[in-house]
């Protein structure tokens, strides 16, 4: 009686998007059994990458990294793109990160979603390769999409998989990933704009001034980083103002009371503020009384702003700052 044959096993790495579930159905069509691994930090979310996994019936990792992350992100080898994305160095991290898991859980291979030339920055040959080299994983990265333009990998050299049944795909075409989705009846997928808010101008800028004045952040703080107006008020601290009702809700959502500062005028409509742990009485002032500028409150008069760090509250009364001077401020 023959010997049971071992089935070969893929792991990748998964965006949720559409050249990830093809990357996975190539595999998939050769009778081996892939499975998605996926990173969660505040500058990206899984969210698309479990919804691509539920409408695939691919099972799925998810891992939070944001540690190891942030110490990357400082000081990315390879340098940022137009903001604050290090995308090569991203894609090595996890690369790396994914093939501890191929190790731990007896993978064959690591493979993913990628297209030479389909980002001239980050997925030409030479960025690709570079990725693999510093993943500590040279050699054992299939990109089934574009793997007939690239080195032969190991899995294909020890007959893991058939090279030629993976695909020749290059350049920023999408009409070739449409056709083979079309063929396969993959219907649902997202579009593949967006996604990491590390390549966001306003939110790049604002991630600059928390490294430059802050060693260490909580989680809430990069996630603060999308809402609200953010003024820089000294070295120290910063305020942020909501902006409109869905604002100051996530901005409440985020608020720690044992070390957050939160204002709030009182008597009049107006925005959640905070600064992100405790300031001294000049700071609180300073703003209460912007706080009050953005409210409804009269500029013309004194208003009343609620002060509130945990347990304690207290009421400092201000003549509001208008918007417009405070303009210096923001971030």
């Amino acid at each position: 009686m023959a010997a049971d044959i071992k089935q070969v096993k893929a792991l990748g790495l998964c965006s949720g998007g559409l050249d990830s579930i093809l990357a996975a159905l190539v595999l998939r069509n050769q009778g081996i059994a892939v499975e998605w691994i996926t990173f969660e930090t505040p500058f990206f979310s899984a969210d698309k990458a479990r919804r691509a996994a539920r409408l695939n019936d691919i099972p799925i990792t998810v891992k939070r990294i944001l540690p190891a992350y942030l110490k990357m992100l400082k000081n990315p080898p390879a340098g940022y793109g137009k903001q604050m994305n290090p995308c090569m160095d991203c894609h090595a991290l996890m690369f790396r990160l994914a093939g501890k898991e191929m190790q731990a859980r007896g993978f064959d291979f690591l493979f993913s979603g990628e297209v030479s030339g389909q980002r001239p920055m980050s997925q030409n040959k030479n960025s690709l390769r570079y990725v693999e080299k510093n993943s500590g994983f040279d050699g054992f990265i299939v990109r089934p999409l574009s793997a007939q333009n690239l080195p032969v990998t190991q899995p294909e050299i020890e007959g893991l998989v058939d090279r030629e049944r993976l695909l020749n795909l290059s350049g920023r075409s999408r009409k070739p990933q449409m056709e083979l989705a079309a063929r396969w009846g993959v219907t649902d997928f997202p579009s593949p704009a967006g996604g990491c808010l590390l390549t966001e101008k306003g939110y790049a800028a604002r991630l600059r001034d928390l490294f430059a004045h802050q060693e260490t952040s909580r989680d809430a703080e990069f996630f603060l980083l999308s809402h609200g107006r953010h003024l820089r008020l000294n070295a120290d601290h910063k305020l942020i103002v909501g902006r409109s009702k869905v604002e100051n809700q996530r901005i409440e959502a985020l608020i720690d009371p044992a070390v957050d500062t939160v204002f709030r005028v009182k008597g009049y409509p107006g925005p959640v503020a905070l600064v992100p742990n405790a300031c001294d009485g000049e700071t609180a002032r300073q703003a209460a009384a912007i706080c009050a500028g953005y409210s409804k409150a009269p500029v013309d008069e004194i208003a009343e702003v609620l002060v509130i760090r945990g347990d304690l509250k207290k009421v400092l009364t201000v003549m509001p700052i208008a918007p417009r001077e405070n303009r210096s401020l923001l971030l």
